[in-house]
């Protein structure tokens, strides 16, 4: 079974109420987890929605909360941490992490640094997104990584995906603003599928260029679920 991972990120701007329908509409549709990102104010201190951006990161105060609210709608959830703190308090309540392109590149050129190696102590499972063959990296065996496809544009074109290698990672991470491309990717034998999500397109949540509606999500959970029946 594809792993799906409704990756909602920034798109619940801080909302608690949001972020419950969000979790909820996830859980419905079959997604198998949803994913969030902790960042600090030093990381985004020149994007210009800095303190839109702070309000939607996990983060010590709110962590247990969103846990909470996950655990209320039977769902499971993990986090992207950007800086190395952010894993300890994170550890206690997810089973996976994740990298983003930008930090997995450290493993890809089989380097360290202090964000990779707190997480690797951990001994939890790490998904990490690569634009690049991963197996060159000394990890690619590691039964605890896998590793995530991905074009780092926001948004991508069709044109900018290139498939050809998509055997050599487990799955894909979506940026693409159309269904066809991470149901090619699953069709194309990719484990683990994570798209972003928004509860509504009609608002300017940061995220939207590259995100999934409700309605979107369902025809893609829905499509992908029905390939699966198709070839079992």
């Amino acid at each position: 079974m594809i792993f799906f991972v409704a990756e909602i990120g920034v798109n619940w701007d801080g909302d608690f109420i949001t972020l419950k329908d969000m979790l909820t509409f996830a859980k419905k549709l079959g997604c198998n987890a949803v994913k969030f990102q902790a960042y600090n104010e030093d990381i985004i201190k020149n994007h210009p929605q800095k303190s839109r951006l702070i309000k939607s990161a996990v983060s010590k105060t709110n962590v247990e909360y969103i846990n909470k609210l996950a655990s209320e709608v039977n769902i499971e959830w993990f986090c992207t941490p950007m800086y190395k703190e952010a894993v300890d308090f994170l550890e206690p309540y997810v089973k996976r992490f994740k990298i983003r392109e930008a930090d997995g590149r450290v493993l890809l050129e089989n380097k360290s640094s202090k964000l990779i190696d707190r997480i690797l102590s951990t001994k939890k499972e790490i998904i990490i997104s690569s634009a690049t063959d991963p197996s060159r990296s000394k990890y690619y065996n590691n039964t605890k990584i896998k590793w995530l496809y991905v074009v780092p544009k926001y948004p991508c074109s069709p044109s900018d995906l290139d498939f050809r290698d998509i055997k050599k990672f487990d799955g894909y991470s979506n940026h693409c603003p159309y269904i066809i491309a991470p149901l090619s990717a699953a069709v194309l034998g990719a484990k683990i599928i994570e798209v972003h999500m928004t509860s509504s397109k009609s608002k300017d949540y940061i995220d939207n260029a590259v995100s999934f509606d409700y309605l979107e999500l369902e025809n893609l959970v829905k499509m992908i679920r029905l390939y699966e029946k198709m070839i079992t």
